[in-house]
């Protein structure tokens, strides 16, 4: 029995990672780092990958414990809330299919060619490191949904661990990323990120397939209060008209 929870809830983990892992794409994360630093030193390198990943993982974690306090707050269902991360999910899915990253590229050159101007590294590190390329609003809609559909402390436990891992996965892309661009290519990057985005593409459109099976149950639950009318009374000739005492 213990070797078959284990066994479930590996599988819980691997999942989980992978739905956190494609949205942050920690290869995308890498690609986007070397051309906002790409003279950078490696103490400069490490300092700024490290920053990112922190605000990043701390973003994550305070979406991830008060995703029910922001339900309750304004009045959001968690089917809503499915259907709507799911199709935010699938729109930037898309993008990576269509179009790459070739516009995080230019927004990654044009980031670059502030550099001379004076620019700090926190800067960087912030934004658009952390914010939005690795805790952007699809990331921090997939850690919402996947803590508020964890069916217990254990399983909540496992969303963070897959967190975790993902941004030190991150972390170690952008340290390393000279490696990757260098190995990888341009041709590379591109079929990872289209295999990513089909990926992704699948993991949203779960996500609203479930919220709409969570609203269609719940359809039987609010109409079996309504009494239900005896198809024999449907014309006014029923058994419950004749078995009614008459007045005299």
């Amino acid at each position: 029995m213990a070797v078959t929870q284990i066994g479930v809830f590996f599988e819980y983990l691997l999942i989980t990672i992978a739905a956190i892992f494609v949205i942050v794409n920690p290869l995308t994360t890498a690609f986007i780092f070397v051309s906002l630093i790409p003279h950078a030193g490696e103490k400069r390198r490490r300092a700024t990958a490290k920053r990112a990943v922190i605000v990043s993982t701390g973003i994550f974690f305070t979406f991830a414990l008060l995703g029910g306090v922001i339900f309750q707050l304004f009045g959001i269902t968690l089917e809503a809330f499915r259907i709507a991360g799911g199709i935010i999910l699938f729109g930037i899915a898309m993008g990576m299919i269509r179009k790459g990253q070739d516009e995080s590229e230019q927004d990654g050159e044009e980031e670059d060619s502030d550099q001379p101007s004076g620019k700090k590294g926190q800067d960087v590190s912030i934004i658009p490191l952390a914010i939005p390329f690795i805790s952007g609003p699809g990331s921090i809609a997939t850690v919402m949904i996947l803590t508020s559909e964890a069916p217990s402390i254990w399983h909540l436990g496992i969303v963070f661990l897959a967190i975790l891992i993902t941004t030190i996965t991150c972390y170690y892309a952008m340290v390393y990323s000279r490696f990757l661009v260098k190995y990888m290519g341009e041709t590379g990057k591109e079929i990872a990120t289209k295999l990513f985005g089909l990926i992704l593409s699948v993991i949203a459109v779960q996500f609203v397939i479930n919220g709409i099976h969570d609203v269609y149950r719940g359809l039987p639950a609010r109409t079996a209060e309504v009494t239900p009318i005896d198809p024999a009374d449907e014309y006014g000739t029923g058994t419950n008209q004749a078995t009614e005492p008459e007045e005299g």
